[in-house]
């Protein structure tokens, strides 16, 4: 396949209107995440530290780490967009993998120095200055802009269908839950529960760990190549079958990338069709499958002319056997040619660990009757104990008698 049938076929990257429309849509709704989380953490700061409320401060931090995330989103989404190359052949789409793999690190390590910070808090209680009232105005203020920054995130990414624009939207509503904590546990420090303001920011710090712990592990299974999940795989499955020329299916794998998925299928066609009509038959295969499931980027089909798990490794050549120039020699030796029958052509059939021959004799080299029933007999004594070939054909012309 050549670059621009990749192009054309496979909309790995940046190459068509679609995928750069979609990167300025992810990079336009990054920025608006950028804006909001840089004036809520400055808020944060100022009101957390001025009405001594941690649970306000830690929430601060972690708005701060989704201004960090969001940046490398920027980067891995432009990467992510960018065409194919030599070093990628299949594009750059896990760069958003990896940025929601990072998302999810970034989110565990956040939560657990919540939950250091808190845990210190609950045990010097004595010592803890009083909460002010401004934190609980902060803490809903945070709490409205981050659920609304958090539907808009989600409805983009899941019209652009990108794990990483969605998993950043959950980020935000981790924030949006955590902030609603916050509200409440300051709510609690105010009315005289001392401990209520440190409790609230340990809920905060498990409810980050445990978001960021998900989205790793989201992120991990697809860098791994875990296989999309069963309903669709069998679904693609029915499309393959039903296939005209396809007469069996035994193998099917997948995987993703990113917001697509790479499927490979060995399917069986009849063992005596071409070379061309095989190939054919491949194509349609995968015309169909990337028509009827959205999801599939590309297909890869190997074509078989039979069920090969009985081969030594499944899906490899029958490597025991030799080579065509030294199946035909030992083909004349099987039908004691001594150098003068012409061959026209040889069709050999690889199957089941043997060959199967059809042997097309010169249009001149005319036999007799005699030559015709030797050449049987020695076809009927051989070929039953014979290490390659199974079954012999030979077509030539009959002199008359």
């Amino acid at each position: 396949m050549n670059r621009e049938e990749l192009s054309e076929g496979l909309p790995f990257g940046a190459s068509d209107a679609g995928d750069n429309g979609r990167y300025r849509e992810g990079r336009k709704v990054t920025w608006v995440s950028i804006a909001v989380n840089v004036v809520l953490t400055a808020m944060q700061v100022l009101v957390g530290l001025w009405a001594h409320s941690q649970a306000l401060v830690a929430d601060a931090m972690h708005t701060l780490s989704d201004v960090f995330a969001d940046f490398f989103v920027l980067y891995a989404n432009r990467k992510g967009a960018e065409a194919a190359d030599a070093e990628h052949p299949y594009g750059h789409a896990r760069y958003e993998t990896a940025a929601s793999l990072v998302l999810g690190l970034l989110l565990m390590a956040t939560g657990a120095g919540i939950l250091i910070s808190a845990v210190e808090r609950l045990q010097n209680l004595d010592s803890a200055p009083k909460i002010g009232v401004a934190a609980v105005w902060a803490a809903v203020f945070t709490l409205v802009g981050k659920e609304t920054l958090f539907r808009y995130m989600l409805a983009v990414g899941e019209r652009l269908r990108s794990p990483m624009l969605i998993a950043n939207a959950w980020h935000a509503r981790a924030d949006a839950l955590s902030s609603l904590v916050v509200a409440v546990g300051v709510g609690g420090a105010l009315l005289g529960f001392a401990f209520a303001d440190a409790v609230a920011a340990i809920v905060v710090g498990a409810m980050i760990v445990k978001t960021g712990a998900e989205f790793a592990w989201t992120a991990m299974r697809e860098l791994i190549d875990t296989g999309v999940d069963a309903e669709e795989v069998e679904r693609i499955r029915n499309t393959i079958r039903a296939t005209p020329g396809v007469i069996g299916l035994h193998e099917l794998r997948t995987r993703r990338m990113a917001q697509k998925v790479l499927v490979d299928a060995h399917i069986q066609v009849d063992a005596y069709i071409s070379v061309s009509e095989g190939h054919w038959i491949g194509e349609e295969v995968r015309r169909r499958v990337l028509a009827a499931h959205e999801d599939v980027i590309d297909l890869l089909v190997h074509v078989d002319p039979e069920e090969d798990f009985h081969l030594p490794v499944a899906g490899a050549p029958a490597t025991r056997l030799p080579a065509r120039e030294a199946l035909i020699r030992h083909l004349r030796t099987i039908l004691g040619d001594d150098g003068t029958l012409k061959f026209d052509e040889v069709r050999l059939h690889y199957l089941r660990q043997r060959v199967e021959a059809e042997v097309f004799l010169s249009p001149d080299a005319v036999l007799d009757s005699a030559q015709v029933v030797g050449m049987r007999q020695r076809l009927a004594a051989q070929l039953p104990d014979d290490p390659y070939f199974r079954k012999i054909a030979l077509i030539c012309t009959i002199a008359p008698n």
